[in-house]
């Protein structure tokens, strides 16, 4: 049987000798329901002759790898803890909402969750006050720049969302390939970046890749069928938006499937069974576009390329 890729990414970042502080809050109530939210939008319970993932990656594996990444390269306290918490308000199905939202650019409109799923989190609360840390430190991740940054920067979140891609879907991520490139980091004016322009263009090939297999006919296709099939049970009250934020993706899939209509037997029947011939040409207006340019010793990696 193949070892799991996923846990020796953990081994490489230090998972064994993480900071003592970091243990309790692995028990948070609210990250803890991320452990039932897959990384890839819910695709993992579709067609296999069109998702066939190397592992069952979820948003609690990322939002933990994050903060070992800002750990490791920061050792900022605040800075980790709002890496371990950014993706909390990740709904079930992640973006494949805001796609139901029609946020194809940024695929963000479920953000504006995280403050009230924080704040409600009494154990959190409890912790970040042993701790003395304010909640709107952890609430608000974007200023750290090295948890996220705009694009085409390098930071925690886009580079292990780029590494957990290439491990279990693209599968252009091998043993070796993990190590070469936590090795390499650097970090400039609190930026990732890398030592070497080889390790550089690696991620950056890799990074390609995925926006080539998210800007897919097959992805875009499935992850608007699925946004269909959740507006549908929204809109005729099998399940409420809100229940999205709460549940396992398990469970929502479950009441969906259980609905007494012909346009969802239908509905599922493509999902789970569609072949890639089958798959019609998906025209998506601004989907996003996940370019990178990476700092090699403090330069951009492309702006290297064509000297």
């Amino acid at each position: 049987m193949e070892k799991s890729l996923l846990k020796y990414y953990f081994k490489e970042l230090d998972y064994d000798k993480k900071p003592e502080f970091l243990n309790k809050y692995l028990n948070t109530p609210s990250l803890l329901r991320l452990k039932e939210i897959s990384y890839f939008c819910g695709m993992n319970y579709a067609s296999k002759d069109i998702y066939n993932f190397r592992e069952f990656i979820t948003r609690y594996d990322h939002s933990l790898s994050v903060a070992l990444l800002t750990w490791k390269y920061s050792k900022d306290m605040k800075a980790t803890l709002a890496g371990l918490f950014h993706d909390v308000a990740t709904p079930c199905f992640s973006h494949v909402i805001d796609y139901m939202n029609k946020d194809y650019a940024n695929q963000e409109s479920t953000e504006e969750y995280t403050e009230k799923i924080l704040k409600s989190d009494s154990y959190l609360l409890k912790c970040l006050n042993e701790d003395g840390i304010d909640i709107e430190d952890i609430i608000n991740f974007k200023k750290y720049s090295i948890v996220d940054n705009d694009r085409p920067r390098v930071c925690a979140d886009r580079l292990d969302g780029v590494i957990l891609t290439g491990i279990s879907w693209t599968k252009n991520i091998e043993y070796d390939d993990i190590k070469m490139i936590i090795d390499d980091i650097e970090v400039y004016d609190n930026e990732i970046g890398f030592k070497t322009k080889k390790v550089a263009d690696f991620v950056l090939k890799v990074s390609e890749s995925v926006d080539t297999f998210c800007h897919s006919d097959a992805d875009n296709y499935m992850m608007e069928l699925l946004a269909e099939i959740t507006r549908y049970g929204i809109q005729n009250g099998y399940i409420t938006y809100d229940e999205l934020y709460t549940s396992c993706e398990k469970d929502i899939l479950a009441k969906l499937k259980n609905i007494n209509s012909e346009k969802m037997k239908k509905y599922f029947d493509k999902f789970e069974n569609i072949t890639k011939s089958e798959i019609p040409v998906v025209n998506i207006p601004n989907i996003k576009i996940r370019d990178l340019n990476p700092l090699v010793q403090g330069k951009r990696l492309k702006e290297i390329q064509v000297q």
